[in-house]
């Protein structure tokens, strides 16, 4: 809505109210907005941006800041400027647009209202200031073109993602089923998407974004046809075609790609009028392969808890958390490629043991992991710097951090030149230096070591470096001294011994005089300013002085901008080199992570197996072991081994005692092993992977319409549909969220499809359905039975948390509860219970004829020694009177009557 003052009726003519909008300052601020009509305007006035209207309003509610009127009828709100970063994060992460309007001209020349320009627009997926990210986490924008018609699974999209703070711009094409999964690995926070004649979104484009949980942004179609697309990118890059880039003009990804860089441009340079360079570091679209990664989906790195947990949705206790804080990456660029390393470990074996052959270096070579880990501690952020040196926005901190981080090029290549093992990082690193080590000399030299944080009032090129510089600063060194001299001669000369000379921002250079010494005052003193007790005063001589000054400040500022500019440009020059030297840097650093991790808790190198096969040896979860320390028990796996050659394992036990846990670690061993780290076990061979399926937990997505039980089945339909030979899936619990025969019967034929085939999948089966611990029976070879051991001491229970063969035939529910804090009169009303209220006759065998027969697993269930649930047997009053009767003392007539009698209170 939009706030408007309201008039009073008159019986006689009054003037019209004048419009508060009509200042010209409102008016630049609302031709703004015109123009940038979704986005919220912080609009600089001074030392505050300010908000108004609808806008104002906004930012009361989301920010938190105070809500006022200066003029009557126009809300306001603003924040001040060197605080701005933190309310633009705020309100970018709470789903705004925000176009950030700058003063473009300084105000002490401006003859009227000061000319401003909006310089940048910000959207969850554009940000590049340090302020507004976070050093960690990725923050992409991605664009999605839908190649095929309709809704189905296997049709075709591209995407392109494109990170504007690090310059890196990929696109590949994915199955419509895969593409949330793809993005969300990428660590996208806003999808851009073709718009609709009638302007809503897209079915599949809303279920996309709701898969993601980002901002949606949809754009003008036009920008999405290949014609335009190619335009875009070629006129970016100056190029011709995209073959120079291994692209195509016509591959398909090209209509996502043009419009992702036509968004970053509009974005980052939307006002004609703000001379900054569009994305001079973005780099040209480079095309990625999916399947070239393990493949995990987005319930797979939920479930698995690696990057953050379920329960409290941080990273501390996820896996990515195992590899943060002291025996983490030292670098920023490292922390956001481990992230991506986890959610999408490599997936050919000679790229897994290179990686692992660096990380046994470093393991062995405690001297050379010092070296790196001092070389990269406190390593500045090349990559982003990089970033907001191509878009204009580097602060003078930025340039000089630069510059150190490329100061340590040599230190880097050096820790590892005597490493056989990272030799090709070396030959890497020297190919780099040629480009940077000069550039980092130059900065080093021209900068001071500790700028000021902006370059609005200089300090920050050193002296000695440029001769018009030193002269325009001598100049105002000088002014002390001068200024001293000349009130000394004022005194000596009118003999006024109070006369001060100084000098404020407001007035400039002034002569000051006591109110009692300014009665005699010289005829050549020109009054300027009265005070309560005195009275301020120019000369011509001081008001000469006062213009060389200034004009020495204003060339000094001028000229140091311009060698900051020129350098900044330099540097700008060599952004690829820059990016290609952060990449390096990550990598080493994250390999490093790895071999502190190993070396701190013991982990072992995993073998890679092409067989499918999972054999480990006293494995433990990388998580819990570090929080349990000794008390937590390590256990061995095998599927697919020759001695337990059985690709499915069905795992039984107790609640609490460890069925989950052990289904999860050995998933995030297996998962580990291909990202190249070393693993939590004494040994381990791990076959490869393709994709990771898991179904853990209970969920539901009622906004979709689907209850917990339904997206169990489906996430169970996707394992069924996609599970190969290479794949390895972690069930736990399925078929609980309906009722017991009909989850007993899917969780049955489940088991059977997963051990079936000719390349069945590598599967854990935790489950409380000990009926299907008879699969062992009659899939000998591919089914193995596991449980978890328990001792029992009368009523207590203890928890070995040991995985041992063979099956468990009860579950200790209600020992569970008990332990939760039930109350004592339920947990034992339970145990009364449980001995009527069951599901399957206690110790019975299976039937003999299910061993062998090729029957449906639905026919099998119905035909096992089944009570119907709650069968607890409760004599009707009827059959009380039935059990009395003395038949042989009875007449017929007496028995008929008896009989009737009995009957009527079966019907009450």
């Amino acid at each position: 809505m939009r706030y408007r003052r309201g008039s009073a009726m008159s019986s006689t003519p009054t003037k019209p109210p004048k419009d508060p909008r009509a200042t010209p300052a409102m008016r630049q601020y609302f031709e703004f907005k015109k123009r940038h009509p979704d986005c919220v305007l912080f609009f600089r006035m001074g030392d505050f941006y300010e908000m108004f209207d609808d806008d104002a309003v906004l930012a009361n509610r989301v920010l938190g800041i105070t809500l006022t009127e200066r003029t009557a009828g126009v809300p306001m709100a603003g924040v001040p400027y060197h605080a701005v970063d933190g309310y633009l994060r705020k309100m970018v992460a709470a789903g705004y647009r925000v176009a950030v309007c700058e003063q473009v001209q300084d105000p002490r020349e401006a003859t009227g209202v000061v000319e401003r320009a909006v310089g940048r627009v910000l959207t969850p997926g554009t940000l590049s200031d340090e302020g507004l990210l976070d050093a960690a986490t990725p923050a992409c924008l991605a664009a999605v073109a839908f190649l095929d018609s309709g809704d189905a699974a296997d049709g075709r999209v591209a995407a392109a993602v494109a990170d504007v703070s690090t310059g890196a711009f990929i696109i590949f094409e994915a199955p419509a089923g895969r593409i949330a999964d793809e993005l969300l690995r990428s660590g996208v926070r806003e999808v851009l998407f073709a718009q609709t004649a009638t302007g809503e979104t897209p079915p599949r484009a809303e279920r996309l974004l709701d898969a993601l949980g980002v901002a949606g942004t949809p754009r003008p179609a036009w920008e999405f046809r290949p014609a335009e697309a190619l335009e875009v990118l070629t006129s970016h890059y100056r190029v011709s075609s995209l073959a120079g880039f291994g692209l195509r003009d016509d591959d398909p990804a090209v209509s996502a790609a043009g419009a992702a860089l036509k968004y970053l441009i509009d974005t980052q340079s939307p006002d004609p009028r703000s001379a900054r360079a569009a994305l001079a570091h973005l780099a040209p679209p480079t095309r990625a392969n999916p399947d070239d990664a393990l493949t995990l989906d987005a319930t797979s790195l939920r479930a698995l808890e690696v990057e953050r947990t379920m329960r409290t949705g941080d990273a501390d206790g996820s896996l990515l958390g195992v590899f943060s804080g002291r025996d983490g990456c030292r670098t920023p660029m490292g922390r956001r490629l481990i992230r991506d390393w986890l959610v999408r470990p490599l997936a050919d074996r000679a790229a897994i043991e290179a990686r692992q052959g660096c990380v046994a270096a470093l393991f062995e070579d405690s001297r050379t992991a010092a070296a790196l880990d001092e070389t990269l501690t406190n390593m500045q952020d090349a990559a982003r710097i990089a970033g907001r040196l191509g878009v204009g926005r580097a602060t003078p901190r930025d340039l000089v951090a630069l510059g150190v981080a490329l100061s340590r090029l040599g230190g880097l290549r050096d820790a590892i030149a005597a490493t056989p093992a990272f030799a090709g990082f070396a030959a890497t690193l020297d190919g780099q230096r040629a480009a940077l080590a000069p550039l980092a000399e130059e900065i080093a030299r021209t900068c001071v070591p500790d700028p000021p944080g902006h370059l609005r009032d200089g300090g920050v090129i050193a002296d000695g470096v440029d001769a018009e510089l030193d002269e325009a600063r001598a100049m105002q060194r000088d002014s002390a001294s001068y200024l001293a001299e000349y009130q000394s001669r004022l005194i000596a000369e009118h003999g006024l011994p109070g006369i001060k000379v100084g000098y404020n921002r407001v007035f400039g250079y002034y002569i000051e005089l006591t109110a009692a010494q300014a009665r005699s005052a010289p005829a050549s003193f020109i009054r300027k300013q009265t005070l309560k007790n005195a009275e301020r005063y120019i000369t011509p001589e001081l008001k000469g002085f006062e213009e060389k000054i200034t004009s020495a400040e204003g060339r000094a500022l001028r000229r140091e901008q311009d060698l900051f500019a020129a350098l900044a440009g330099r540097a700008t020059d060599r952004a690829p080199v820059i990016r290609a030297f952060a990449e390096t840097v990550a990598t080493i650093d994250c390999l490093a992570a790895f071999a502190r991790v190993a070396r701190r808790r013991r982990w072992t190198r995993p073998a890679i197996a092409e067989k499918p096969v999972i054999d480990i040896r006293d494995g433990a979860h990388p998580v819990l072991e570090a929080a349990l320390g000794d008390r937590f028990v390590a256990n061995d796996a095998a599927l697919g081994t020759a001695e337990k050659p059985a690709n499915l394992a069905l795992i039984t036990g107790p609640n609490m005692a460890g069925k989950s846990t052990y289904i999860r670690q050995v998933a995030l061993i297996a998962l580990l092993a291909h990202t190249g780290s070393f693993v939590p076990a004494d040994s381990a061979t791990i076959g490869l992977i393709d994709r990771i399926f898991t179904r853990v937990g209970a969920d539901d997505a009622l906004h979709a319409g689907q209850s917990t039980f339904m997206v169990e089945m489906v996430e169970t339909a996707n394992i069924l549909h996609h599970a190969t030979g290479r794949s390895l899936v972690i069930l736990d619990e399925i078929g609980r969220g309906t009722s017991t025969l009909d989850g007993l019967a899917l969780a049955w034929a489940i088991a059977e499809r997963l051990a079936g085939g000719d390349e069945p999948p590598r599967t854990l089966f935790a489950t409380h359905y000990h009926e299907l611990t008879t699969l062992e029976d009659e899939a000998p070879g591919r089914v193995r039975n596991l449980h978890v051991a328990v001792r029992e001491w009368g009523d207590e229970i203890v928890f070995l948390h040991r995985i041992e063969p063979g099956r468990t035939d009860r579950s200790y529910g209600v020992h569970v509860a008990r332990l939760a804090g039930l109350p004592a009169a339920v947990v034992a009303r339970a145990r009364e219970l449980v001995e009527t209220l069951t599901v399957t006759h206690e110790g019975s065998a299976p039937a003999a004829s299910t061993a062998h027969t090729p029957r449906r697993a639905g026919e099998r269930a119905a035909s096992a020694p089944q009570l119907p649930l709650f069968t607890e047997y409760v004599e009707h009053p009827a059959v009380a009177d039935l059990r009395a009767l003395d038949l042989d003392a009875m007449t017929p007539m007496q028995a008929f009557d008896a009989l009737r009698a009995i009957k009527e209170k079966l019907g009450d």
